[in-house]
């Protein structure tokens, strides 16, 4: 079919009893905390950096340029590669821990993930808070950067694994709308903090990133463990008992029959890295590379992480780009609870089309406004009307981003890897969303600087590829059981190629008393 979206149900549909318990919700609203991090982090940075204390003692020559009179070059004067280097170090440290992050979840379960995970930010935290020159800060960036490898390599498995699969998408969406919570906190502490007399304002931003910190793994050594991970690790009575717990109901045998053998096809499995790029699992290789990729082509994190930067830019004083920012972020949080209300309704696809359609009208519109107001010389002034206007056209694009490919870039590569490369493909998964948040943030400012108003046209650009990409090759998986993914890919006109007829399809075909085949 050319849109890649329907799948049919059929016979072989397994619909597992049970139904959502208040323990499951609970469970999962604490390993949601682990996108806290991530938020507090991505809203917490750009407003740094648009503090003159902090500018003054870390960065003495991008203030000097900032202070220059107006009739300069607006699109360059954050042009520094010091100050793009403090910024993304993060988005390196965590491509590099996700790797080891795998190993981990692999061997010692979800829960110790996210555990080392908050006690390494928090680490970073207070040495930000402390940072006596650029040395400290970028180390204690690049521990930021490992617990946020961790936490973003184990928290969308663990929430993913323990909801039942016609609610796993509202429960796993939990947490994009942490991270969303933790980019407002951020721009709400950055507004004030930024109004402490004594220019020492910064250190409380950056400080109180402990507290998700402290949160996560706090809340961590409450959690279980997954049924998926205890089975995966030879626990199987623990993980029985699990599953009756988070189920609500003793009638689970089908359900653990195909974690069991979910659980002996991971054991066949001597290195999951050799076997992801095995052609049979194509298909995932495919979307664990190109869902993180794309969701950082939106732009988005440019626009979140340097908002109050962007908005200097264009002309607003500094306690209104902070505003400004704080503004975004309520539109962010509060769209992501359309996700959350309808993604296991209408699906992924409608929300990841609709979403991309509308931030691709957003960055032409946006990148308009900006040319006709600065053109290519960058010089100009705009009234207070203009600049609402502006903020609204960011508002309608991060409100289609928060409702679609914010979330669902974490889910859907979340809910379709099968057990035995679960581990190494979420790991790819992170590397790749890393990877490209740091060359992005590290190129954004240069790319402002030499492209100009064009930067959004060419946003647009890649949110018309990632929308064609969806419509194409990317197919619906709301309902599905996680174990029972596998299907959807034999069932689609181009990734059916990749799997019939070559051992890829693993038919765990299971009843109660029944085995993998």
């Amino acid at each position: 079919m050319a849109g890649g979206g329907g799948l049919a149900k059929s016979d072989g549909d397994k619909n597992y009893p049970g139904n959502m318990t208040v323990f499951v919700f609970l469970a999962c609203l604490v390993a949601s905390s682990g996108g806290l991090i991530f938020g507090y982090d991505i809203g917490i940075s750009g407003g740094v950096t648009s503090m003159d204390p902090f500018l003054i003692r870390f960065f003495p020559s991008v203030h000097a340029k900032e202070q220059e009179v107006v009739d300069t070059n607006q699109y360059c004067k954050f042009d520094s590669v010091l100050l793009t280097l403090f910024t993304s170090s993060l988005y390196l440290a965590a491509l590099v821990a996700s790797l080891f992050a795998s190993v981990i979840t692999r061997k010692l379960g979800r829960r110790a993930t996210m555990l080392g995970g908050g006690v390494v930010f928090l680490v970073g935290a207070i040495l930000n808070g402390f940072a006596m020159n650029i040395a400290m800060l970028i180390i204690g960036r690049i521990l930021l950067g490992i617990g946020v490898g961790f936490s973003n390599q184990a928290v969308p498995l663990y929430l993913s694994e323990m909801a039942p699969a016609k609610m796993r998408g509202m429960l796993n969406i939990s947490f994009q709308l942490m991270i969303t919570v933790g980019i407002l906190a951020a721009n709400l502490i950055n507004y004030f903090t930024a109004k402490i007399s004594g220019g020492w304002g910064w250190r409380i931003s950056l400080g109180l990133a402990a507290v998700p910190a402290v949160i996560m793994a706090g809340g961590s050594l409450f959690l279980p463990d997954t049924p998926n991970s205890l089975v995966a690790r030879g626990k199987e009575e623990e993980a029985r008992a699990m599953l009756r717990r988070i189920r609500g109901t003793h009638d689970i045998g089908l359900e653990y029959d195909d974690l069991v053998a979910a659980s002996e096809a991971s054991r066949a499995i001597e290195n999951p890295w050799k076997t992801l790029l095995e052609r049979r699992y194509r298909p995932q290789l495919a979307m664990a590379i190109l869902i993180p990729t794309l969701q950082q082509l939106t732009g988005i994190n440019v626009v979140m992480f340097y908002a109050p930067v962007l908005f200097k830019t264009i002309g607003f004083g500094g306690t209104a780009s902070l505003m400004s920012s704080v503004i975004s972020g309520g539109v962010n949080m509060l769209a992501t609870f359309v996700s959350i209300a309808t993604v296991d309704r209408l699906g992924r696809r409608k929300l990841l089309l609709e979403g991309g359609c509308q931030m691709i009208l957003a960055q032409l519109v946006l990148g308009t406004l900006i040319w006709i107001k600065f053109g290519t010389d960058g010089v100009a002034t705009i009234s207070r009307s203009y600049a609402i206007g502006v903020v609204f056209c960011i508002c309608v694009f991060v409100s289609a981003f928060a409702w679609s490919w914010g979330p669902l870039g974490w889910l859907v590569p979340s809910e379709i890897f099968p057990l035995e490369i679960r581990s190494a493909a979420q790991s790819m998964v992170v590397v790749c969303n890393m990877a490209f948040t740091f060359i992005i943030a590290q190129i954004f400012l240069m790319m402002l600087c030499r492209l100009k108003f064009g930067l959004f046209y060419f946003f647009g650009a890649c949110e018309l590829l990632m929308t064609a990409f969806v419509y194409f090759f990317l197919p619906e998986t709301k309902g599905i059981p996680i174990e029972e993914m596998d299907r959807i890919w034999a069932t689609h006109w181009y990734w059916k190629r990749f799997v019939e007829g070559n051992g890829g399809r693993r038919k765990v075909q299971l009843t109660s008393s029944s085995n993998a085949v």
